[in-house]
């Protein structure tokens, strides 16, 4: 049984789930996807193509799916999708992608916190932590359990690795490695996310070997030779080889 409040205003069009809560001053579009146990508290919009997945709450004043800001959009129906137990606190924004032939994404089990900022054709992973007042520009992709920082601002196209973590008030121009510390402005490596990892039951080993992957980008510039010091000196773990591609693959450099 859904609870709708008289107050709301919710499409036939859109599909909700068992157990559907939308309160007082809601508005919920045509194309819009609701999953089962998932609320809306209250005056939460939600427009375009969006799909809202299950037990997620959703509080007061965000808005989802409502366009972007990109220039060159033009107005297409765009696509939004939120996983799983997610939670979006107060006046958090979560834009549309900018054409049909992109999608802005927010994964499951995360927590996006009050006023923070999600731009189009971003890409959310899994369990990642978005502090208040975080501006993720357009583009921007944050991996698996990343904890971004209050206040934090991180540039377009930029790439936030696996179980990375960014100090508030940071400002990011380049991609942040994975299991990396980041801090400043502009942000700069620090060091390895000890307790993260340690939180998800990483190996001492493993920590020990990425720390020392960090001293090696410290003390080394050319990326070849910091790539074969890695390969040589850190493992062969799936971790090291993340780690490793993502040095590889940087198209805006990353921080060091």
């Amino acid at each position: 049984m859904n609870k709708i409040h008289g107050t709301a205003i919710v499409s036939h069009k859109a599909e909700l789930g068992n157990n559907v809560e939308i309160g007082p001053f809601c508005i919920v579009g045509d194309d819009v996807i609701i999953g089962e146990g998932t609320k809306l508290v209250s005056s939460v919009n939600i427009k375009g193509i969006t799909k809202i997945g299950k037990s997620c709450l959703i509080l007061p004043g965000v808005c989802i799916g409502l366009g972007n800001q990109d220039l060159k959009y033009k107005g297409e129906k765009t696509e939004v999708i939120i996983g799983d137990n997610t939670t979006i606190r107060e006046y958090a924004t979560i834009n549309s992608a900018s054409s049909p032939e992109y999608r802005t994404a927010v994964g499951s089990n995360c927590l996006i916190m009050a006023y923070s900022h999600v731009g189009h054709d971003s890409l959310i992973g899994n369990n990642v932590v978005i502090a208040n007042n975080a501006a993720i520009a357009g583009h921007v992709t944050i991996h698996d359990f990343s904890i971004i920082g209050g206040i934090v601002a991180i540039h377009q196209f930029c790439i936030i690795g696996e179980s990375s973590i960014i100090g508030g008030c940071s400002k990011v121009v380049q991609d942040v490695l994975p299991f990396c510390m980041t801090d400043g402005h502009p942000a700069r490596l620090y060091g390895v996310n000890s307790i993260g990892l340690k939180r998800r039951g990483k190996t001492p080993e493993l920590i020990s070997n990425l720390k020392r992957a960090v001293r090696i980008i410290k003390l080394t510039q050319n990326l070849q030779k910091i790539v074969e010091k890695i390969e040589a000196e850190c493992g062969t773990s799936e971790e090291i080889g993340i780690f490793i591609k993502a040095i590889q693959t940087s198209g805006r450099g990353f921080c060091r």
